[in-house]
């Protein structure tokens, strides 16, 4: 008899070991949001994960900024990735569930606008690109944008409306946020694009810097004359601040109640600890390394609150992005 309860007892206690070790490594993080986040917030999750041996696992989506945000207010998600700043409306959900966020800056992008390799035409002017993608916009063919460009038939794809990136590009280029024209292929998966330009010679469409740094074969990025002459999309121009109106920074928003959690708070920064590396490799561009200290602090204080008013920031250059002073608003305990 005390054999079998030794036995039995020992098969409890593997079993309680067992269950110890399954529920530490079934703990998820959450990650949603901006699509041209993505790669960069995917390589860290893979750094991340094979660091802490699986004992954390982190799922990242790609549901657009504004997406992200829905997810992120109702407390689905503990990291919001965005490509913008939260608006004064997201705040104002995020408030009304009381959910807190910590704002983050994790590298910088150059909003690249993409043609077919055949395509001869190098580079395009703000004034044009409006021509082409304002709402009810006739222009259907490369040779209306301009004489000099080809008789080739225009075929656009472009963020979906729940992106981040939409929200900026029409800003900088239409003028207005959200003013676009719709008869293009719209989607928050930048891949997709990738596919349609890289299929048609007449193609354009617009993303972050890292989906054409990962398809230099397939796509080639025009340079942007905004009158002072084309500037190339580029991890330099976008550092210098000559890529305006189209550079601006990225983020992850952090549920600040989240970050009392220690594989939370972990993965946040180790996340910020290594952004700088993991930008460079996806084609973003990092961030002073003094910077990256300042908001390993904010994240580890869970200093609540943003640099932004609710409101874009066009054309911020790096410089401008790291002078902007944070408005605290008190922690809910």
């Amino acid at each position: 008899m005390g054999l079998l309860y030794r036995l039995a007892s020992a098969v409890v206690a593997v079993f309680a070991l067992s269950g110890t070790a399954l529920a530490q490594q079934a703990f998820t993080i959450q990650v949603d949001g901006s699509s041209t986040v993505f790669p960069l917030s995917e390589a860290v999750a893979e750094g991340f994960q094979q660091q802490t041996q699986g004992r954390v696992r982190v799922t990242v989506g790609e549901s657009g900024t504004g997406g992200g945000f829905r997810k992120f207010c109702r407390g689905e998600t503990q990291i919001s990735n965005a490509s913008r700043p939260i608006t004064g409306g997201e705040m104002a959900a995020c408030r009304a569930a009381g959910v807190q966020f910590v704002e983050i800056p994790v590298a910088f992008d150059a909003l690249t606008v993409v043609v077919h390799p055949s395509n001869p035409v190098r580079s395009i002017t703000i004034a044009e690109l409006r021509r082409v993608w304002e709402p009810n916009s006739t222009v259907t063919n490369w040779r209306q944008i301009n004489p000099s460009y080809p008789d080739l038939p225009l075929v656009l794809f472009g963020a979906g409306t729940a992106s981040g990136t939409f929200d900026y590009f029409t800003e900088a280029v239409v003028g207005r946020s959200r003013a676009s024209r719709t008869d293009y292929t719209p989607t928050e998966d930048d891949n997709v694009t990738v596919q349609g330009v890289s299929s048609n010679r007449g193609g354009m469409g617009y993303f972050g810097l890292a989906y054409l740094h990962e398809n230099q074969s397939r796509l080639r990025g025009l340079a942007i004359d905004n009158g002072a002459g084309p500037v190339a999309p580029s991890v330099e121009n976008a550092e210098n601040g000559t890529y305006a109106p189209l550079s601006r920074p990225m983020f992850i928003y952090v549920n600040a109640a989240e970050l009392r959690r220690p594989q939370v708070q972990q993965f946040v920064q180790y996340f910020i600890n290594n952004a700088g590396r993991y930008s460079s490799q996806v084609g973003y561009i990092p961030l002073p390394s003094n910077a990256y200290q300042t908001y390993l602090q904010r994240a580890q204080r869970r200093t609540q609150g943003t640099a932004f008013g609710g409101r874009q920031a066009i054309g911020i250059t790096i410089t401008e992005l790291l002078a902007r002073s944070l408005v605290v608003e008190p922690m809910q305990e």
